[in-house]
């Protein structure tokens, strides 16, 4: 799989049922992944690990601002696509603006959920549903001390 793969909603249930089909496994994260930094990269090879391919699903630029508030993101969501699907670990990117990646989570029925283990299982969108067709959840383990939310309130002074 090369880098730099970018689906689109409607490309996400065809894309997987031909990787499945070709017996590869597919682990799920998402998130805002507004500025990428190392914590970041450690979660996503981590989950990488988890499986064949992994998908992550962006947060839309709305979605964002509806989660951080004004002021977010800091960087747009085509080249957020764009920077995390250029990244060794990533197989594919797709974006979504509902509140949830849940839809995503359905077309794609990927083998392994991955989210940070901030997370208890049973508030992970989409665990119960991916469990319900024998795939499993893996919470990883954040980077202590990187946040994108540190890192812009240090570059505003406010830390």
């Amino acid at each position: 799989m090369s880098a730099g793969l970018i689906l689109s909603r409607e490309d996400l249930a065809p894309w997987a049922k031909q990787q499945h089909a070709a017996g590869r496994t597919i682990a799920f994260t998402n998130g805002c992944f507004d500025l990428i930094h190392a914590g970041h990269l450690a979660g996503l090879e981590l989950a990488a690990d988890a499986a064949d391919l992994l998908v992550v699903a962006l947060n839309s630029d709305s979605s964002v601002r509806d989660l951080k508030g004004p002021g977010r993101p800091i960087i747009g969501q085509d080249d957020r696509a764009r920077l995390i699907a250029a990244l060794r670990p990533v197989s594919a990117v797709t974006i979504f603006a509902e509140p949830t990646p849940l839809e995503c989570i359905l077309r794609l029925r990927p083998d392994v959920l991955v989210k940070g283990s901030e997370y208890r299982t049973e508030e992970i969108v989409g665990a119960r549903e991916v469990v319900s067709w024998g795939g499993r959840v893996l919470r990883v383990p954040m980077v202590e001390g990187l946040s994108t939310s540190q890192i812009i309130r240090a570059i505003r002074g406010d830390a």
